[in-house]
């Protein structure tokens, strides 16, 4: 069995504990609910997606060792778990009542971005209301620098399976460039396509294609191990 399967399998057997142990802050009502991130991974793992970064470890530990040698200081300890704490207590208070959620997994911390505030059907142009919400969480990453972040397109399934692809790692690519834009560092960024292939919700509806046409931004601590 390759590394990849066996991620997969590990990944299966998993998941019911990452379901009972994720869950988010509405945007709106400040309710805690079981994250739609979280039924993502459900419909993901189904699916055969890895459960976690989509880039895999790989592609974060060459940005950590990019980033220590750049003169980052990785974190260690205890100290990861109270950097991770104030940037999700920051980014919540930045993004409250802009309809992202703010889920944490560990010491991971993950912006779902829905297709109301991110791009329109079929597009990879950056919709007006998602500037103010990539201008937030810009000025959150400047603070804490200590992180790889990880841009994840996604989109719904009208279109071909090929072009959706296409058009998701283009929308990932506009949310880095703007990120990049903002001051975030590129050796930060790891930008990923996943098409339509993990989608959030059901595709036979508006509000499901809506709620899949969406980009999810994953921090991770830069540690040295």
């Amino acid at each position: 069995m390759d590394i990849r399967s066996a991620k997969i399998v590990l990944a299966t057997m998993v998941l019911a504990v990452f379901v009972s142990g994720c869950e988010t802050l509405d945007a709106y009502t400040r309710d805690e609910k079981t994250s739609s991130a979280t039924k993502g991974a459900l419909i993901g793992a189904a699916a055969g997606v890895v459960v976690g970064l989509i880039s895999g470890d790989d592609a974060v530990e060459r940005r950590q060792h990019a980033l220590i040698l750049a003169g980052i200081g990785a974190l260690a300890g205890g100290s990861i778990g109270y950097y991770m704490d104030k940037q999700e207590a920051e980014l919540r208070a930045e993004l409250e009542g802009t309809g992202v959620s703010v889920t944490r997994r560990g010491d991971n911390i993950t912006l779902n971005m829905p297709g109301n505030v991110t791009f329109a059907t079929s597009s990879s142009d950056l919709s007006p209301a998602f500037y103010h919400v990539l201008n937030s969480v810009s000025k959150v990453l400047a603070e804490y620098e200590q992180t790889i972040v990880e841009v994840a397109g996604h989109t719904d399934s009208t279109g071909s399976e090929s072009y959706n692809q296409r058009l998701s790692e283009r929308r990932a690519g506009s949310v880095a460039a703007y990120l990049g834009a903002q001051g975030v560092i590129s050796q930060r960024l790891i930008t990923v396509g996943m098409g339509e292939h993990r989608p959030m919700s059901d595709n036979g509806s508006p509000a499901g294609r809506q709620a899949n046409r969406r980009v999810e931004i994953t921090m991770v601590p830069v540690t040295s191990g």
